[in-house]
């Protein structure tokens, strides 16, 4: 069946919607789903202008596509509303699972500890799952939600209706493998669930029969939310990134859910061979190749930038498919052994 899955294979942030947005204009994807809550975001460039969005799958700006938020969404009713006016979108293009949890105001609160304790996020999602676990008197699904009632159908119905005419679902799922509640290895440095492909297909609602590709995104500094959010190999400053990258004096990442600085270090090549075993992708992408070396954003394939592609496929064991080399960039990896391959950098291939 027609199912593309992007998982990402770091700590988040490899550029997750940026890419689940390409499959999903490249294959004329008719449902884009985001499973997970609001604990992270993903982001494209929309013309010239950066767009975040927490709550609803960044490939919606994909052309006629439908929102979904399955049962294994969990829900803030104030972002939602929010990115739904932002994007100005009616209720035939955003459908909700009655089935999906909510997330509450005392749910935000009560992750405060994890803020300092593990870098957590705060937006309360981990809380969220744990009160459905807990299926106690106060646990509130979409469906009780008046505000969320023009948007509530069955998206299991829907999404099988989608598949039995041959169209295309993307599944945007969210955080990456390293922060994985079950798999990642860094517990208690975690996420509040699992990140894997087939933890985001069943919280879609979805067959593991029914998919057909999975993506994995890199990207070659992986980073880590502020504070104490567990370990990174090689960790480096943003100082240092800006000037091996060529970027503006002061440049620095933040996180969409908090709008910290980011943590960023050297690629890991342990955390992805992880990620590559458990969730077997058909296809790999390798974002910001332009931190590595900025000459590629001018359309140079310089030594460098090929070196350290070959470094990562040699270290992973897997071919790169296809190299982002900035916010709105996605090329094929086959453009990196073309004979326009310059050999100045200025820049050595050192401390990979």
């Amino acid at each position: 069946m027609p199912v593309s899955v992007v998982v990402g294979g770091q700590y988040g942030s490899e550029g997750k919607g940026k890419v689940a947005l390409a499959v999903a204009r490249e294959k004329h994807a008719h449902c884009v789903v985001r499973v997970g809550g609001t604990n992270s975001g993903h982001t494209i460039v929309d013309g010239e202008k950066p767009r975040s969005f927490r709550q609803l799958p960044a490939s919606t700006f994909a052309d006629n596509s439908i929102a979904v938020l399955p049962p294994g969404a969990l829900i803030d009713i104030d972002i939602f509303e929010k990115e739904v006016a932002e994007l100005g979108l009616e209720p035939d293009r955003v459908v909700v699972s009655p089935l999906a949890s909510l997330i509450t105001a005392e749910d935000r609160g009560s992750e405060s500890s994890l803020v300092d304790r593990i870098g957590s996020t705060g937006s309360g999602t981990g809380a969220a799952l744990v009160r459905r676990i807990s299926r106690g008197a106060l646990v509130r699904l979409a469906k009780d939600e008046e505000k969320l009632r023009p948007y509530l159908r069955d998206t299991t119905d829907l999404m099988r209706s989608v598949l039995a005419k041959g169209q295309r679902i993307v599944i945007e799922g969210s955080q990456g493998f390293g922060l994985s509640l079950l798999h990642g290895g860094f517990y208690p440095h975690a996420t509040g669930r699992d990140t894997t492909a087939a933890a985001f297909v069943a919280e879609a609602g979805l067959s593991p029969r029914d998919v057909d590709e999975i993506v994995l995104v890199l990207r070659a500094h992986p980073i880590r939310v502020a504070g104490t959010s567990g370990p990174l190999e090689q960790e480096m400053s943003w100082e240092e990134v800006a000037a091996e990258a060529g970027l503006p004096e002061g440049y620095k990442e933040l996180t969409t859910a908090t709008r910290k600085v980011r943590r960023i270090g050297r690629f890991e090549l342990d955390v992805v061979r992880r990620a590559i075993a458990v969730n077997q992708p058909t296809s790999i992408v390798l974002n910001h190749l332009d931190y590595l070396d900025p000459a590629v954003r001018a359309g140079e394939r310089t030594r460098r930038a090929c070196d350290f592609l070959s470094f990562v496929e040699a270290g992973i064991g897997q071919k790169i498919d296809k190299v982002g080399l900035g916010p709105n960039s996605l090329v094929a990896r086959s453009e990196f052994n073309a004979t326009r391959n310059h050999p100045s950098s200025r820049h050595s291939l050192r401390a990979l």
